[in-house]
């Protein structure tokens, strides 16, 4: 009798973690799970194209070939089409709340045609539920809270990404200092995303991270990249002010931008 108990339990906890399509605050929306069954298969988001995914017992020859160096059982996976700044500081938040590490972080050219980047990023550990649950992490803050500082309209968009505290994700794919405050800065087109840096830069005492544009630092895509650290304030209110003024010369050539999302920042 007790045996079942046990039995049924560990059924419905597989199934939480397979399944994961509760909607709401505090749970990632999980496009069209009826479709697929596979055990890989964690959630998807409408947000961004976003799909995440894992691999419980991952082939050795696939790690060599990836050249990751250290030999993780298992990895979690988030693709999207439309994000990369947004997503990264999403698994960032999911490095904090899990034991796991960053493999790799890519951003291919993409936004569905748009101006800007879609992602890859991809999770080590060796328990396959420390890669699930980062990898639901990242669905739920993708879903909930990063896109809310990310406005575009026909001609292109303005992207703005702030922590207060950057880990292993931003470190990675960014080049965030570990445990300071961070933004990233983005406009597209490039034009408008310079002048977004330069206001970003005036208006507070921030250090330049990096700067990117199509030709260095980004997959050619159509846009200027300013990433800042600093102190907490400072690195908000530079990022709220290139905000501003990227908002409104976006507008100069179409609709009024908007977000999906509350802003956070």
């Amino acid at each position: 009798m007790q045996d079942d108990i046990l039995e049924k339990i560990r059924a419905e906890i597989d199934k939480s973690l397979v399944s994961g399509c509760d909607k709401g605050k505090g749970k990632y929306e999980n496009m069209n799970s009826s479709k697929c069954n596979l055990t890989e298969f964690v959630g998807a988001s409408s947000v961004g194209d976003t799909i995440g995914l894992v691999i419980a017992n991952v082939d050795p020859q696939l790690l060599d070939a990836m050249k990751v160096e250290k030999k993780y059982r298992s990895i979690g996976i988030i693709g999207d089409r439309t994000g990369a700044g947004p997503h990264i500081f999403a698994a960032d938040e999911a490095v904090k709340a899990t034991n796991t590490e960053i493999i790799a972080i890519e951003l291919p050219r993409d936004t569905k045609g748009g101006a800007g980047h879609g992602s890859l990023i991809i999770f080590g550990a060796d328990d396959v539920s420390d890669v699930r649950r980062a990898v639901e992490v990242t669905l739920d803050e993708v879903n909930n809270r990063v896109f809310g500082d990310v406005y575009g309209n026909e001609a292109g968009h303005v992207e703005l990404d702030y922590t207060a505290r950057a880990s292993y994700a931003c470190n990675k794919g960014l080049g965030a200092p570990l445990g300071r405050s961070f933004g990233t800065i983005v406009g597209a087109p490039a034009a408008i995303g310079l002048v977004m840096a330069d206001t970003a830069l005036k208006a507070a005492n921030v250090e330049v991270v990096s700067y990117c544009t199509p030709g260095n630092g980004t997959s050619f895509s159509n846009e200027v990249i300013l990433n800042v650290s600093g102190d907490s304030g400072a690195v908000r209110q530079a990022v709220i002010a290139a905000r501003e003024v990227g908002i409104k010369l976006l507008s100069t050539l179409g609709s009024e931008p908007v977000n999906s999302q509350p802003s956070y920042i």
